[in-house]
């Protein structure tokens, strides 16, 4: 459905009413400014099908967009969403509801792979259809952005050593423990793998998930350690089949007829799980996320104070800035400030267009600002089904806490936060610009 048309679905009610985002205004408070990091929409897997068929007894699906790139039907959905967040941002009073005066009042900042750009466009062209202000800002194709992949970008140090050994003291020195902490869901991926679609190919041996050997060594380009084996074999095998699936393919071809949705998310496992070790673990989610975080927080603080901060991707008049990257992205800055959350079936899981959402409240009664921390995502159904999103039939969004910051309301003092924030990033990691 075009996103214009998501105004029939107000149905006449008053969107002061609607609204199911926040308890912010008990407490006579408005919402002054809102941070969006995002991951990009669907996109295809990023190796061809001839690097998974040796994992399974069936063939992977061909796609018809290149690896790793934004599909239409991921486009499609991100707009949908981009048209849902301009009702909400309405209901709350920061945007209006219609017209392209507020373009001028929102930044869309894509890192610069096909799929990350593609979703800023989508995006703009749900938040603000026909209008022609250009908003989706970022680096040139292919060139790495300090933002997101500051390892790539080589504004860090990568400290490999150091990233291979916090990773060893989380999984008792040995990659083998993670095999036999994850055995059974592993068998059920494999399983998965072996038994299904086998009429389709049989050419060659299969190679089951379990023959993958477990190492963990030092990394290189955009990763501080690289961590394989069954485990992450499986996190990019179980990934395929969530693109599969919110991509809309057809019943028989998600996991060659044998992966449901509830299926789906106890496969997923594999992959928070995966993601948590790589991306999460204290010093690399530091190494990664810190330059990202400290915009995040250059950004806030300027819109609440009002003047000018080096650095800042947003002007200090904006309403909204919305950074569009990857599950990494959210993964790192979920593990620097110890972020956790269970939405649609699944915990900690970042799928195509989920947001971590930091908004800033400013309280009248007691003349302060406080900022506040969402997830929000599609459903796995609502992606599949290209389904229209309204405050009626919202995506998922759950508030988050934030340790050593939140209250019992769930919101950080904006004091509060940028102490948090401060001890949470390392200062050597963060780029000046």
């Amino acid at each position: 459905m075009l996103p214009w048309i998501f105004l029939l679905f107000l149905g006449g009610m008053p969107i002061e009413s609607t609204s199911q985002t926040s308890t912010a205004n008990d407490l006579d408070a408005n919402l002054k400014f809102v941070v969006f990091l995002s991951r990009h929409g669907v996109r295809s897997p990023t190796g061809r099908p001839a690097q998974y068929n040796s994992y399974s007894a069936g063939l992977w699906p061909k796609w018809d967009v290149p690896p790793g790139n934004l599909t239409a039907h991921g486009f499609r959905l991100m707009q949908l969403f981009g048209a849902y967040d301009r009702i909400q941002l309405a209901a709350e009073g920061l945007l209006s509801l219609q017209g392209c005066e507020d373009a001028n009042r929102v930044v869309i900042y894509s890192d610069s792979d096909q799929r990350t750009r593609e979703t800023g466009n989508a995006l703009e062209s749900g938040l603000f259809h026909g209008c022609s202000t250009p908003m989706v800002q970022g680096l040139a194709e292919h060139t790495p952005d300090p933002l997101f992949h500051p390892l790539a970008a080589g504004t860090i140090a990568s400290h490999s050593q150091l990233a291979v050994a916090a990773i060893a003291g989380r999984i008792g020195g040995d990659p083998n423990n993670l095999t036999t902490s994850y055995h059974a869901r592993l068998s059920e991926l494999d399983a998965v793998l072996s038994k299904c679609g086998a009429q389709t190919y049989s050419t060659q041996k299969r190679i089951s998930i379990f023959e993958v050997p477990a190492v963990l060594t030092a990394g290189k380009g955009d990763h501080a350690a690289e961590l394989r084996g069954p485990l992450n074999t499986a996190s990019t095998l179980t990934e395929n089949l969530l693109l599969e699936y919110t991509q809309g393919l057809d019943t028989g071809s998600v996991g060659w007829g044998c992966v449901d949705g509830d299926h789906l998310r106890s496969l997923l496992e594999l992959h928070t799980a995966a993601s948590d070790f790589t991306q999460r673990t204290p010093l690399i989610a530091q190494l990664e996320g810190s330059n990202l975080l400290d915009h995040i927080r250059r950004a806030i603080q300027q819109a609440a104070g009002g003047d000018s901060i080096p650095g800042a991707i947003s002007r200090p008049t904006d309403r909204a800035l919305f950074l569009v990257g990857h599950d990494t992205n959210l993964s790192n800055i979920a593990g620097l400030l110890n972020l956790t959350w269970i939405a649609d079936g699944r915990r900690d899981d970042t799928p195509p267009g989920a947001s971590l959402v930091f908004e800033l409240w400013h309280s009248q009664e007691k003349h302060r600002d406080f900022v506040r921390v969402f997830y929000t995502s599609q459903t796995l159904e609502q992606m599949r089904a290209e389904a229209t999103l309204t405050l009626n039939n919202p995506p998922v969004r759950v508030p988050v806490f934030i340790p050593g910051c939140s209250g019992e309301d769930l919101s950080c003092s904006l004091p509060s936060f940028i102490q948090a924030v401060s001890r949470a990033i390392d200062s050597a990691s963060v780029s000046p610009n």
